[in-house]
């Protein structure tokens, strides 16, 4: 993967390129195999690379001249079609000098245009030159797996993978309102699909494109699911989604650089790493395998209805029928409050914190030997994983704690952050637009649009800010187009969460993994990081400039330092937030506002 930046600006001629410079330079976490600038009189362009494939031959920017015009691209991503197009491509007289999917990218949107990304099967975020135009496009993937964000103001358009390509511009400001702090603590860490908490700052909503040129700017969707009579029967079904998820796997392992599988003995890493250990069988290879566990995790784990028991067991089950070599990465609780800081700087907003913070972590250990990694999120989502779907109640079901986020704020800011209005608001516009009127497939899409960007986010942010690629292969849009239309009583077939999913990998996986109860991503129970964070938060309240004075009721977060989070009784955010977590969110805020000098103005 790799990151990009740009500005375009038809008022003036750009010759200083020390702005694009800088918003290029922070994001070298995101690729730190080269870097370089393409300038033009109204436009430069920024490209941090992490090489995977043609690691010789695709550097970027990448120009090309085509009939006498030309045409410069940055891209993040990978084309899982990419012989495909290729041949496609090479049949309407298309000439290839390098191997990498850049090139065939680049020449898709010469030969088709805005509409190149229908032909595309892949994960990107990536922007278009076109010089005879004079006009710059830009494209995000259908489920938002690659970020992309941008603004216009009198510098013309800005845009960059992370906000923090656009906060390194000179002119920018990191000003937050007060209806972007309400959208932090009332919906957060998820956001509504195309803003974000800073001012004037948006990001392109999944499977969204931009055109930017003289005379204005525009955006248009150019895909989404389509609602239509499932007419397979369900032993059809069964094999449709097997044959759909094994083909978006293999397509995943293509690389030009060491590639592992993220293995949590749960069924859709499970799935991954049984397809991917195959394959490289097939070639001679030996699949690794990684997993994550905290410091003395076994002495400290509490059962719940969510977590009810440890990953080990089944790791081993897998690793030893699919003979991967498996490594376990135990986090260490220093390590895991340490870090809260470099997920906050990953994330450039407060977020999941430790649940962030483990994964930088993770990502960092992983790189030490491989560059691109497999991962099951997206399944739960779209096969229906979560105890929400067996409940359905309005609003969000993975913010159940909104009362309790309200009694914290201040008195005095209770009418200017209204989280329990901003909530219910974002709810009734989301449903308003929703391509179907019945209330579980409603919940479907707003998992899709909602919860599954803030995972999607959270593991693109924190594995980039470790340098290593992670591939989502459920995230296919041909497995989501066919998932939303499965009706929900064969999903859940033998009365089984993901029942069809389950199916459908019988007699692939090990009995006991097929149907292993769903847990969450790992987190620590270690009282040592519940101390630690009292601690911290406790020091950072001893400055009385801290902003948590301002917004925060005194006695309710005194009342959360001594309980050690335990005295809100629901998670903040999920099945995870919960108890310290709550602790650590409110030191990245202060953090937050401290470090990125955050300007909170009224509009």
């Amino acid at each position: 993967m790799c990151g990009i930046a740009g500005i375009v600006n038809f008022d003036k001629i750009l010759n200083d390129t020390q702005q694009i410079q800088h918003m290029t330079d922070v994001l070298a976490h995101r690729g730190p195999d080269a870097q370089a600038i393409w300038t033009n009189q109204h436009v430069q362009l920024g490209h941090r690379r992490l090489a995977v494939i043609d690691v010789a031959g695709g550097a970027q920017p990448m120009t090309k001249i085509h009939q006498t015009k030309l045409y410069t691209i940055v891209y993040n991503g990978e084309l899982y079609n990419t012989e495909e197009l290729r041949q496609t491509l090479t049949a309407q007289g298309y000439t290839f000098t390098t191997t990498s999917d850049t090139e065939v990218l680049l020449c898709a949107f010469i030969e088709w245009k805005e509409h190149c990304v229908e032909h595309i099967n892949g994960i990107f975020a990536f922007a278009v030159w076109d010089d005879s135009q004079q006009s710059i496009y830009l494209f995000r993937d259908r489920l938002g797996v690659k970020p992309l964000f941008y603004m216009q103001s009198d510098e013309g358009l800005l845009f960059g993978s992370e906000i923090k390509a656009l906060l390194a511009h000179q002119a920018v400001r990191p000003i937050v309102t007060y209806e972007g702090l309400t959208a932090l603590l009332s919906i957060g860490p998820s956001r509504k699909p195309g803003t974000t908490v800073f001012k004037n700052i948006f990001e392109l909503p999944p499977a969204y494109a931009l055109q930017f040129n003289q005379n204005n700017l525009m955006t248009w969707c150019y895909w989404d699911v389509e609602s239509k009579e499932h007419t397979d029967s369900l032993e059809q079904t069964i094999e449709h989604v097997r044959e759909l998820t094994t083909d978006a796997i293999k397509r995943q392992l293509v690389s030009d650089v060491p590639l592992c599988t993220l293995l949590s003995g749960g069924l859709d890493s499970s799935i991954i790493t049984a397809i991917a250990a195959n394959t490289l069988k097939e070639h001679g290879e030996q699949l690794h395998t990684y997993s994550i566990d905290y410091e003395d995790n076994e002495q400290f784990f509490t059962q719940n209805d969510f977590q009810t028991t440890r990953d080990g067991y089944w790791i081993n089950i897998m690793s030893q029928k699919f003979d991967t070599v498996h490594h376990e990465i135990i986090i260490e609780q220093e390590q895991l409050v340490a870090y809260l800081r470099q997920a906050l700087h990953g994330k450039d907003y407060p977020s999941m914190v430790d649940i962030d913070s483990s994964l930088v972590l993770f990502g960092q250990e992983i790189k030490k030997n491989f560059t691109v990694a497999l991962s099951g999120e997206c399944a739960d989502e779209l096969f229906g994983g979560y105890p929400w779907y067996y409940n359905v109640t309005p609003l969000f079901p993975w913010i159940r704690s909104i009362d309790e986020r309200a009694q914290l704020i201040q008195e005095s800011f209770q009418k200017k952050l209204p989280l329990k209005e901003y909530l219910q608001q974002t709810y009734n516009d989301e449903i308003k637009q929703m391509p179907t009127s019945d209330k579980r497939q409603q919940l479907f899409y707003l998992n899709r649009q909602y919860f599954m960007q803030t995972l999607l986010e959270r593991k693109d942010r924190m594995t980039m800010a470790a340098g290593l690629e992670v591939r989502v292969p459920f995230a296919d849009h041909r497995i989501v187009e066919y998932a939303w239309n499965i009706p929900w009583e064969m999903k859940t077939v033998g009365g089984l969460e993901k029942g069809i999913l389950r199916k459908s990998f019988e007699g692939i996986l090990p009995k006991e993994i097929v149907y292993r109860k769903k847990n969450p991503y790992p987190k620590t129970y270690h009282p040592k990081y519940t101390n630690a964070v009292q601690e911290i938060l406790q020091q950072r309240l001893e400055n009385k400039n801290s902003i948590l004075h301002e917004l925060f009721n005194h006695e309710k977060i005194n009342e959360l330092i001594q309980s050690g989070g335990s005295s809100f009784q629901v998670p903040w955010f999920g099945q995870l937030m919960a108890g310290p977590q709550l602790l650590a969110f409110l030191i990245q805020l202060d953090m937050w506002f401290e470090e990125y000098e955050i300007e909170l103005v009224e509009h």
